[in-house]
C-alpha cells in the first residue's frame, strides 16, 4: 500500500451529489455534481486510488449512497477506499466482496475495536481506521461527538489490531483552505508503522509536500482540487521533484 507517497481524490457523497464540508459541519458543504462523473474524472486525471465517503452514512449511522457506490466500482479501474456508514463486519465484507479495496472505519472502529482484528483477519490491509481529530482528540459520528482519545495512542492500538492504514483527518481545518497543520500529523505517522494518509486543510502545493516531509503517506485532497486551486498532475509532480 502507497509503495511511493500518493495524491489521493476526496468524492465525499451527500444526497446523491459530491459535496465538500467545511470543518465537518452539515449544511456547510459545496455541491460539485455527479459523484461517478467526478470519479471518472479524477481516473482520467491519473489518479490511482479514490477516497469515497458516504456522507449520509457518517451522520446518519447507515450508508445512503450505495447506488452512486456500485456506479463508481463499475466505471473505474482503480484502487477504491470507502467510508461512511459501514458498522458490522457484514457490512465491510459486503463492500469488500463487491469491489472495494479498503474499507475506512471511524465510528464503529471506536466503539467496536475488535472489528477491525476480525475484518483484518480475513482480508488482511483491507481495513484503514480514521481517526478524525477536533481539538486533538478523536472525535465520531460524523465528527459530532468526542470520545477522549489520543489521535497518536489510538493509532497504536490500532495497528496491533490489524489496521493497514490510519487515515487522520484534522477536522479543525478540514474544507478550509487556509492551511495544513503538520504536527499533529507527524505525531501519528510516528506512533506507527503502517501508512498514514493525511486528510484537511490542504490548499496549496506546498501543503502536499508539507505533509510528505511530516512522514504521511499519501494525502486526500478535495476542495483544493475541486476549485481548481491546483491540477492532480501538479500535485503528484509536486512530491516526485
Amino acid at each position: 500500500m502507497f509503495p511511493e507517497f500518493e495524491v489521493v481524490p476526496a468524492v465525499d457523497m451527500q444526497d446523491g451529489e459530491v459535496v465538500q464540508l467545511v470543518g465537518g459541519e452539515r449544511g456547510t458543504g459545496t455541491e460539485y455534481g455527479d459523484p461517478v462523473v467526478a470519479a471518472r474524472r479524477w481516473v482520467d486525471a491519473g489518479a490511482d486510488t479514490l477516497h469515497l465517503v458516504d456522507l449520509d452514512g457518517a451522520f446518519e449511522g447507515e450508508r445512503q449512497n450505495a447506488p452512486a457506490v456500485d456506479a463508481i466500482l463499475e466505471a473505474t479501474d482503480v484502487t477504491v477506499q470507502l467510508g461512511g456508514g459501514i458498522r458490522t463486519v457484514a457490512d465491510a465484507t459486503d463492500l469488500l466482496d463487491r469491489g472495494v479495496d479498503r474499507v475506512i472505519l471511524g465510528t464503529a472502529a471506536v466503539e467496536t475495536p475488535e472489528i477491525v482484528a476480525e475484518i483484518s483477519a480475513e482480508s488482511p490491509g483491507s481495513v484503514t481506521v480514521s481517526l478524525d481529530a477536533k481539538d486533538g482528540e478523536v472525535v465520531v459520528s460524523g465528527w459530532t461527538e468526542g470520545t477522549g482519545l489520543d489521535p497518536a495512542d489510538a493509532a497504536g492500538r490500532y495497528e496491533d489490531r490489524g489496521a493497514g492504514a490510519i487515515l487522520f483527518t484534522d477536522v479543525d481545518v478540514e474544507g478550509q483552505l487556509d492551511g495544513v497543520r503538520t504536527d499533529p500529523v507527524r505525531r501519528v505517522a510516528e506512533a506507527v508503522d503502517i501508512p498514514v494518509i493525511a486528510s484537511g486543510g490542504v490548499a496549496t502545493l506546498a501543503d502536499v509536500r508539507a505533509l510528505e516531509d511530516a512522514g504521511a503517506s499519501a494525502v486526500v485532497v478535495g476542495s483544493a482540487l475541486y476549485q481548481g486551486q491546483f491540477t492532480l498532475d501538479e500535485a503528484s509532480a509536486a512530491v516526485e521533484d
